[in-house]
């Protein structure tokens, strides 16, 4: 008998120790400090436990390498998720990011599928495709219901009309410098285009450059002209930047353009990269600009005729403003603008004031060294809002229509790293509460509401258009 249990336990033993060995095999490529501090969360198998699965294909803080390794970093505290940098070195945090990858890749995970309908709140939410196959899609702007202009960073000009995208883009616009976040921008209508037929284009020009390994010197700049047909016609140049100011930086170009209830058309430059010249008036970047219509300088404009100040500059100290948008009954200018590392901003832009950037700020640099100490500074704003984390500020428009009465004069916040909409109720100087009404369908480039009353949305992978509508009709309030 002894010795038939021993055979037994043998076996057992054997048996243990293959199926551990096995185990151990078959999960041999998961870093040891996932399986230390994420796994108890995340599951094992990346499945989910307490928390979300990391195989469903969607990242709820951002989709790039960059985003997933400064979540686990960072963290998000407020949502739940600690912040690792302090128990892990940068190679381990590395180690799991190439992982998380490198799965998804193994097991084909792919994007959910987008909705076709969303719940809100206050609505349910239609979800229609009405534009796809762009390449990286910037703004959208209508005509009229049935005649919208969209631009693709690429440098094209693309007509929608009647439901349909039209294949061949517009003919003989501006050239422009593609590279880094540079390229064809925003797009914007003339309040009196029946009359007129004028359209308004913000692009990255770049200065020709004899060295072809060199990047050109490049800055925001402003043009008009007419869609005739299909060509540009009638070009008017109506901003551009002094070429000594030019910079062979890749990003914060800003740039959107809107227009107030007196006619005025503003537009925004990011700093480019050097934040000290958002503070600098004699340099274009890190404004807000105003100017007439036809280009011309207010006499208005708070530094209009100064020594050793750009006339057209409305506000200062800024770091890249992604969007802009005029308040329906207070015609009050507003924007938002990304911060680094947190600090993303909601301003209310007004005649001559500073808004701080690069002296104060709420946000760190990427690799989560300290910018400034500083979070006020007397003669610089505050924002109204600020995002902590980033949630990478792109779009904004204040919702006016019939569809979503509850939402007039509610403010629409897109977001690219957070691939979101954000809905803000606003009181005067003051963000009231905050909703997401979309979320996971692609990073958001721009957001605006269609003179049909329904809210567009441009998305960047995927490269497509879609169009929010009540799934049922709304009865007036």
């Amino acid at each position: 008998m002894k010795q038939i249990f021993l055979l037994l336990s043998i076996t057992a033993l054997v048996w243990c120790c293959q199926s551990s060995l096995s185990e151990q095999s078959s999960s041999a490529n998961i870093p040891r400090s996932y399986s230390q501090y994420c796994a108890q969360c995340h599951g094992e198998d990346l499945r989910g436990g307490i928390s979300q699965s990391l195989l469903d294909g969607s990242w709820q803080f951002g989709a790039r390498r960059n985003d997933i390794f400064r979540s686990v970093k960072f963290g998000h505290p407020h949502h739940g998720m600690p912040s690792f940098g302090l128990v892990m070195s940068d190679e381990s945090i590395d180690s799991i990011v190439d992982y998380l990858i490198s799965e998804e890749e193994r097991l084909g995970v792919t994007n959910p599928p987008m909705p076709t309908t969303l719940e809100t709140q206050d609505y349910m939410v239609k979800v229609d495709v009405i534009a796809e196959d762009l390449e990286t899609p910037w703004a959208i702007d209508f005509i009229d219901q049935n005649h919208a202009l969209i631009t693709e960073k690429s440098g094209k000009l693309r007509r929608w009309e009647n439901g349909v995208l039209l294949q061949d883009s517009v003919q003989g616009i501006p050239k422009v410098r593609v590279g880094g976040q540079g390229g064809l921008m925003d797009v914007a209508i003339d309040p009196d285009y029946d009359q007129n037929g004028w359209v308004y284009l913000a692009f990255s020009h770049g200065l020709p450059n004899p060295d072809p390994n060199e990047r050109a010197p490049a800055m925001t700049s402003i043009v008009r002209g007419r869609v005739v047909g299909n060509n540009w016609q009638d070009q008017e140049i109506l901003f551009e930047a002094p070429h000594d100011t030019y910079r062979t930086a890749g990003q914060h170009f800003g740039c959107r353009i809107v227009f107030d209830p007196e006619g005025f058309l503003y537009f925004s430059i990011g700093d480019r990269g050097a934040g000290e010249h958002a503070q600098d008036l004699s340099k274009p970047n890190g404004k807000i600009h105003r100017i007439h219509r036809d280009g011309r300088i207010p006499t208005s404009n708070p530094f209009y005729g100064k020594e050793d100040a750009m006339g057209s500059i409305f506000s200062y100290g800024h770091r890249n403003p992604q969007g802009l948008a005029i308040h329906p009954v207070t015609g009050e200018l507003w924007l938002t603008e990304h911060g680094p590392l947190g600090g993303d901003e909601l301003n209310l832009s007004k005649a001559g004031l500073n808004y701080g950037w690069p002296v104060i700020s709420y946000g760190l640099n990427y690799n989560g060294t300290i910018i400034t100490e500083l979070v006020r500074q007397e003669g610089m704003e505050q924002p109204i809002f600020y995002w902590k984390p980033s949630i990478a500020v792109c779009g904004l428009d204040f919702y006016q229509g019939d569809l979503f009465p509850k939402w007039n004069n509610q403010l629409l916040v897109g977001a690219l790293k957070f691939e979101e909409v954000q809905l803000l109720d606003i009181e005067e100087d003051r963000v009231m509460y905050g909703q997401t009404i979309l979320k996971n369908a692609g990073r958001v480039r721009d957001v605006t509401t269609g003179p049909d009353g329904a809210i567009y949305v441009v998305l960047n992978r995927p490269d497509k258009i879609i169009r929010l509508s009540p799934t049922e009709a709304v009865q007036p309030l």
